[in-house]
């Protein structure tokens, strides 16, 4: 598949990883060969990054939680809105200094290839995504606009307070997200024959897709159920979480797999 070179400076090849990548190979119809060291090193960087960017959207929740519902009795004071929108931004470098890490790992294992693979089709957002996915997020962030602006319009107190709040996360997430679905399209292959120019594909699909799921979407709006809006808003809030879940499974049967899209990229030469 890949070189069998080493990559000095890579993520250091553990047992772990090399099971990851085995099941990962396996999953995705990539034969039954031992997985490379190149491989390897590229699927446990985005399995490390992955877990981090978990981390991240945990940090983002609770602290627009923490303000909502320690900062809702000062709400005339701009500081804890200010704090929150210096957490968005502490949190958007924080991915990007993820994603430098994912590209240096990527430039160190092309550095390796003997020869490169050469593929005249980019893959495009609707090849990334796929379309019932774009809508999801489309319409996961203007659902949780829509719920951060109708208490801003509607609520009193802490209810407006918190909707400033969710609106200003809101715009984080889409900036952060904004600038890494660019960067997956700017990224180069790093692949040296048609199987591991797949595999690159495949990566770079699962890339786009995992960073773009909606979840702190989906749990923006219900910080707002610390504050003091309105029965009917929480009831929108709760029921917002679910209709994103349920269209997040219909998303995952009805969209065609990585693996299946990325063939599909990779042959139309």
């Amino acid at each position: 598949m890949l070189a069998n070179n080493s990559m000095p400076g890579a993520v250091p090849q553990r047992p772990v990883d090399v099971r990851y990548a085995k099941t990962w190979q396996l999953l995705h119809g990539l034969g039954d060969s031992p997985p490379t060291p190149l491989l390897t090193a590229r699927l446990a960087v985005r399995r490390r990054v992955r877990l981090f960017g978990s981390v991240l959207q945990a940090v983002l929740i609770i602290g627009a939680a923490l303000v909502v519902a320690f900062g809702g009795s000062r709400s005339q004071r701009p500081t804890p809105v200010l704090a929150l929108s210096a957490l968005v931004v502490a949190l958007v470098l924080a991915r990007a200094l993820l994603d430098a890490w994912i590209r240096r790992v990527d430039r160190q294992a092309g550095a390796t290839l003997a020869r490169r693979a050469a593929h005249l089709v980019q893959p495009g957002r609707r090849a990334l995504l796929g379309r019932p996915h774009a809508v999801l997020v489309a319409g996961s962030f203007a659902g949780a606009s829509a719920l951060g602006a109708s208490a801003l319009a509607v609520g009193e107190g802490t209810a407006r307070y918190a909707a400033v709040v969710v609106l200003v996360a809101v715009v984080g997430v889409g900036i952060g997200e904004a600038l890494q679905l660019r960067e997956l399209l700017a990224r180069p292959v790093v692949a040296e024959d048609e199987v591991s120019l797949t595999a690159d594909v495949i990566m770079r699909i699962e890339d786009a897709r995992e960073s773009t799921t909606p979840t702190v979407l989906w749990s923006l709006p219900v910080v707002l159920l610390f504050g003091s809006a309105p029965g009917w808003w929480k009831a929108a809030s709760v029921g917002f979480v679910v209709l994103g879940m349920l269209a997040y499974i219909t998303v995952r049967v009805r969209t065609p797999g990585a693996a299946v899209v990325a063939r599909e990229v990779v042959g139309a030469r």
